[in-house]
């Protein structure tokens, strides 16, 4: 027979990734074959690899770092998709719930290790601590599901970070109790300055950070390289504090909450690469640590691991349980919320090192060799209870939605959007808009369209058209979006925009304002007038000055009357999902009859979407709304079209206002949905081309001038 053992463990950096990589490949088939979650997988083929399984591989340096990076992945994703409205809305849950799941399980272990284990009061305090925390193990499961804003997850997350805060300040009160400094004064002061100075800094320096980098650069790599800069100088910070870098990693995550939009490329480049390499690897690594064989040294072992599982678990399920039924949830809420909060990993490694070396007397230290094996054994089992628990959970949550959804909005809802792209300034910040606008339940496709003129320019014109809309559809693939693109020869640009509207059977437009003035000295720019006339569907014109991300606030004038145009309620959804996926306020001004209507819309569709409200008397106060709206502002119009409810005469000077008073803000036009037939053909009663200003308004214009050349005294002085 063959020996084998020569070749291992594999020292070869190329074999070890390689094999690591097989892992990661095979374990989801072979779990789901076996209908196990495949986190347990990736933890039991750490086992299995390890020094302590078949010794295939050896736990180096890079377990040590990728596990690491891996660790800080997770709390920093928990971190950047936590809703921060509904954290502030329910944050007394959040302080009650981390509370109880952080001492109801140090009270149990405690007393157990002095009662049943004989440890003494010292060991059994970091053991309580130990099972107070948590690590976040199975939260990858809740990312597959969808059910990162679900409020028990929220709850889960925060309380996490609450119980995880506590039991490190613990240790670290109990580290320096051993150090002689003692627990007084002289540690507590520093401790809390630091801990405050770092809080303080980041909540100042990070968005100053971010605002300046993300409106000045929007190459891919390099975001991505900004944002993983700003994790680990967080959690080296948090490291150099006394507290663990997972704690910056996940403050750090809260921090660029609203800066990276949950269905931007830049979330999706950022779960993609930790869950396909760095978090794979972390759990590769803990399986790793795991010595099973310690379980058959005998009953006094298999008995102390037990006891710690037991406990520790009883009482994160007693925790999350009451607080379900304290907070008035459902069942599957709190077995989401065990499920999420009873896996220990990294931290209690990092916990019970902590107690391995501190020493009580001389060569006797605080952590026996029979606590630290009955730790590193309590990991495995946790991890799989996590994981089953979560998994479970989070299907009954999503067949609960499912049978609780009043509307199947698949059936109902027309949604296609159409992005109408000519200038590559503006056509990415036009699918980025679109991706905010979209209803990702629905998972439809966009459309976009460049229509160039068919003349002797065409072929040139043509391929220019093409390049931009590749580079568009890698920017919608980037975000995990599908899109159709179409180069169209056209010799009416409008009729192009209206035929391929009609062919692709859209709902709505969204396109951008024209941005050479050199070329077209009219508002409209040449066709959008015809096109809003002649098009009876919704139809958005944007001018940004800066990227979306970092707007904090969308103004949104309102008409009178609009909630009377049938397409009221969908732009008010679309800019509803805006508002949420950029986690800024939007404020609405209008009559109060309006803004009663779009309060109840959003409190009953959009509990989370901060919005406000202003009473607006009358639509000539709009040039007096200028005064507010900063460069991080959006400014978004609603308007209408002629012979419409909501239209007025004073829309007539909408486009002199804009420029006057608007002009370098962040400005959005939009044309509510009229339904009805198109009008395809021009009748006498009818026609589909309005002038930008009447007759009469350049009559008025330019009778002051007149006066003066013909020195016809002014009336109102006479």
């Amino acid at each position: 027979m063959i020996d084998l053992t020569p070749y291992f463990p594999i020292n070869n950096p190329t074999l070890i990734f390689f094999v690591v990589l097989l892992i990661i490949l095979s374990a989801p088939i072979i779990m789901g074959k076996l209908r196990i979650p495949h986190i347990i997988g990736m933890v039991l083929a750490g086992v299995l690899v390890g020094k302590y399984g078949f010794n295939i591989l050896e736990r180096d340096n890079s377990f040590e770092l990728f596990g690491r990076v891996g660790l800080y992945y997770i709390m920093f994703l928990a971190g950047l998709e936590m809703d921060m409205e509904g954290v502030k809305k329910h944050k007394a849950r959040f302080l009650i719930f981390g509370l109880l799941t952080c001492f109801i399980p140090l009270t149990l272990t405690y007393f157990m290790s002095i009662a049943l284990l004989g440890y003494s009061s010292t060991a059994s305090f970091l053991l309580g601590c130990i099972m107070a925390s948590n690590t976040l193990v199975a939260y990858p499961i809740i990312g597959r599901y969808g059910l990162q804003r679900n409020s028990s997850v929220m709850l889960s997350v925060g309380s996490s970070m609450i119980s995880l805060f506590m039991a490190l300040v613990m240790v670290a009160t109990l580290s320096g109790t051993f150090g002689g400094s003692g627990a007084g004064i002289a540690f507590w002061v520093p401790f809390v300055l630091k801990i405050a100075a770092f809080c303080a800094g980041s909540v100042w320096l990070i968005p100053k950070l971010a605002r300046y980098f993300l409106r000045r650069y929007s190459d891919a790599v390099m975001q991505f390289i900004f944002v993983m800069a700003i994790m680990f100088l967080s959690a080296a910070l948090s490291e150099a504090i006394g507290l663990e870098g997972i704690f910056g990693a996940f403050f750090s995550g809260l921090v660029l909450n609203r800066y990276i939009p949950h269905v931007s490329p830049l979330m999706n480049r950022l779960e993609f690469t930790g869950n396909a390499l760095f978090i794979p690897y972390f759990l590769i690594g803990v399986g790793m640590l795991i010595n099973v064989r310690t379980l058959f040294q005998g009953p006094e072992m298999a008995w102390v691991v037990a006891l710690i599982v037991f406990f520790g678990t009883f009482g994160k399920a007693v925790a999350a349980y009451a607080a379900a039924l304290l907070f008035r949830l459902p069942k599957s809420a709190g077995n989401m919320m065990f499920g999420l909060t009873s896996a220990h990993a990294a931290g209690a490694i990092a916990m019970v090192m902590v107690g391995f070396r501190l020493e009580v007397a001389p060569g006797q230290y605080l952590v026996s060799d029979e606590m630290l094996n009955g730790v590193v054994i309590m990991i495995l089992f946790t991890c799989i209870i996590s994981t089953m628990m979560t998994e479970h959970a989070a299907k009954q949550i999503i067949l609960n939605e499912k049978t609780h959804l009043a509307v199947d909005d698949s059936k109902t809802d027309d949604e296609k959007i159409f992005l109408c792209v000519k200038y590559p300034e503006i056509a990415p910040q036009l699918v980025e808009l679109a991706t905010m606008m979209r209803n990702p339940r629905l998972n439809r496709g966009l459309v976009a369209l460049n229509v160039v003129y068919d003349d002797q320019n065409a072929a040139a014109n043509r391929e220019r058209g093409l390049v931009l809309l590749e580079h568009l559809q890698q920017q919608a693939s980037a975000a995990d979006v599908k899109m159709q693109t179409q180069v169209r020869l056209a010799t009416n640009i409008a009729n192009g925009i209206k035929h391929a509207f009609r062919e692709f059977g859209a709902s709505e437009i969204i396109m951008g304002m024209h941005v050479h003035t050199e070329v077209n000295p009219k508002f409209w720019g040449d066709f959008i007038q015809s096109l809003y006339n002649g098009l009876n569907r919704q139809i958005v014109l944007a001018r940004f000055v800066q990227p979306l991300n970092t707007l904090r606030r969308i103004q949104v004038a309102v008409p009178s009357r609009a909630e009377f145009e049938p397409g009221f309620h969908r732009w008010l959804e679309r800019l509803s999902r805006m508002a949420g996926n950029l986690d800024c306020r939007i404020q609405f001004h209008g009559r109060r009859e309006s803004l009663a209507l779009i309060g109840e819309y959003i409190h009953n569709r959009h509990p989370n979407v901060r919005a406000e409200f202003t009473y607006m008397a009358h639509w000539n106060e709009l040039p007096r709304l200028a005064e507010n709206i900063n460069d991080d502002h959006m400014f978004i119009v609603i308007t209408a079209r002629k012979g419409t409810i909501s239209y007025k005469s004073a829309l007539e000077r909408l486009p002199n206002e804009l420029m006057q008073h608007f002009s370098g803000k962040n400005l959005m036009i939009l044309f509510p949905d009229q339904y009805g037939d198109m009008k395809d053909s021009m009748t006498f009663a009818e026609a589909q081309h309005q002038e930008e200003s009447s007759i009469y308004a350049t009559i008025l214009r330019r009778l002051p001038r007149l006066q003066r050349r013909l020195r016809i005294p002014n009336l109102k002085h006479l």
